[in-house]
Formats: C-alpha cells, sequence, structure tokens
C-alpha cells in the first residue's frame, strides 16, 4: 500500500503559482445563486474556501484524499463549507451540484472518460464543470520520470508502478468532444502556458517534489527514494540549462462546461 507523500509545506513553496491557475480557473465559472459545489481535490482547503467565499453557495464539499491535505484543510471548515476523504477514482456521487469543481487533481486519475462521466451525472440540469489540470508531461522533468521509472532497477522498485501521466492525459481536443458527447454544448478547452522565472533550474527539482515526484516517494522506502531523487537531478541537470534566473514554461489545460437545460 503506498504511503500518503504529499507534503503541504513542500507543495506550497510555489504557493502563488500554484494558486493563479485557480483563480483563472474561477474566472471561466458563471455565476450561480445559492446552490451545491464539490470540489474533487480540495488540497489545503485554502483555495476550496476562496470559492466558497466567493460564489456563497449553500453547501460546498472539500473531496481530498490525502490525511495530510485534509488535517490543512481542517481549519478553514465552517457552515456550509465540509472537506471529507475520498479517491476521485472511486468516488460515487450521492448528491448533485450546481458545479463540479477540480484544481490539479484529475491528472493523477486512470480513466478519464470515467471521472468525467460520473461528474456529469452529478450536475444539476444547467449545471457547470470547471476543472483545470497540469498538462507539462512532455517538460524534461516529466519525462526523464517516465523514463527512469521503465528502467528496470527502478521499475523492479516501483513494482512496475511507472509514471505513466502520458497515457491518462487526453488531447485537448478529445477532451472538448468528450464534453460535447457528454451534454456540454457550451464550453470553453484551452491550454495555458505559465511562465515562472526561478532562481535556477534548481528550483525546478524542488517545484516537481511538491506534485509529480511524490508518484516514486510514496512507493519508495526513504533510502531508495533519496537515490532516485540524486539521480534524477544529476540526469535533469544534463539537459536543463544552468541559467539564472531560470525561466520555466508550465503548460495547463483549462475544461469549463454547461450541462445542457
Amino acid at each position: 500500500m503506498k504511503k500518503d507523500s504529499w507534503n503541504p509545506s513542500q507543495y506550497e513553496k510555489f504557493k502563488n503559482e500554484r494558486s493563479q491557475p485557480f483563480l483563472d480557473l474561477l474566472d471561466l465559472v458563471q455565476p450561480f445563486s445559492e446552490g451545491k459545489v464539490i470540489d474533487l481535490g480540495s488540497g489545503t482547503g485554502e483555495l476550496t474556501s476562496l470559492m466558497h467565499d466567493t460564489f456563497k453557495p449553500r453547501a460546498t464539499v472539500g473531496f481530498e484524499l490525502s490525511d495530510a491535505m485534509l488535517e490543512k484543510a481542517k481549519r478553514f471548515s465552517k457552515p456550509g463549507l465540509s472537506f471529507v476523504q475520498g479517491n476521485i477514482e472511486n468516488w460515487k456521487p450521492n448528491d448533485t451540484y450546481d458545479l463540479a469543481l477540480s484544481n490539479a487533481a484529475i491528472q493523477w486519475c486512470s480513466d478519464h472518460v470515467e471521472i468525467f462521466s460520473k461528474i456529469k451525472s452529478a450536475l444539476k440540469t444547467g449545471g457547470q464543470i470547471a476543472v483545470q489540470m497540469p498538462m507539462n508531461h512532455d517538460y524534461p522533468t516529466h519525462v526523464l520520470a517516465k523514463s527512469l521509472s521503465e528502467e528496470p532497477e527502478w521499475s523492479g522498485l516501483l513494482k512496475g508502478q511507472t509514471y505513466n501521466k502520458f497515457n491518462v492525459m487526453l488531447a485537448p481536443e478529445d477532451y472538448a468532444r468528450l464534453l460535447f458527447k457528454l451534454g456540454f454544448k457550451e464550453q470553453n478547452v484551452f491550454v495555458k502556458v505559465y511562465g515562472h522565472t526561478l532562481e535556477s533550474r534548481e528550483q525546478v527539482v524542488e517545484w516537481v517534489k511538491g506534485s509529480m515526484l511524490t508518484h516514486f516517494q510514496s512507493r519508495l522506502s526513504e533510502e531508495n527514494y533519496d537515490k532516485f531523487l540524486s539521480e534524477f537531478r544529476e540526469r535533469l541537470f544534463k539537459i536543463l540549462p544552468d541559467e539564472r534566473p531560470f525561466f520555466y514554461p508550465f503548460k495547463r489545460i483549462f475544461i469549463w462546461g454547461r450541462l445542457d437545460k
């Protein structure tokens, strides 16, 4: 059983950079009166709370798997805003919502067609879906992680659980087509590149330690993860230029739709 490797402090080292896409996602959401919202993958709860205060729904549920993230989210609980534990892949909607939101979470799930179908089933007539996912899996960090995970030494230690986000993410046009088939005729699907200016390429490693590399940290012993991280850094720095400041382009996909009335 993999361990919970999510570290809120590590994740929030780039808090402003990670928060901006959420704010951009909220800009896509059309106003609605009262209603109910579910946030799939609510993390530390801070952004979920911001959304709740912005749209003022009658009830918001933050749905999160990580124990560490949920512990942080407790401080944002209040009447109308609650957090529950669960895995998005195993989520079985037992209510209907005016808005189903997910920020930087569904990319971890293995069957996006099924996930989006479940979201559709959980929406009221005229309900909205708003999803943002990192789409930087063709950047050297992710390409290298995939390559390393497939090498015999690491594949064995990972018990075959290779890093496979290349296989689960759909093309932007396929998400648009999926929305259409599910009844979201009104939609907005696009990819945005965020340009982050970091101190150095070392900061790129710190960035992915808080997200993508949790795949490895959760599946390797502490000793083996340290060895993996050392090899990852050494090989990555043979690819990334040693520039100060370091420009880090990061692609994200935004998916918004309103269910036909």
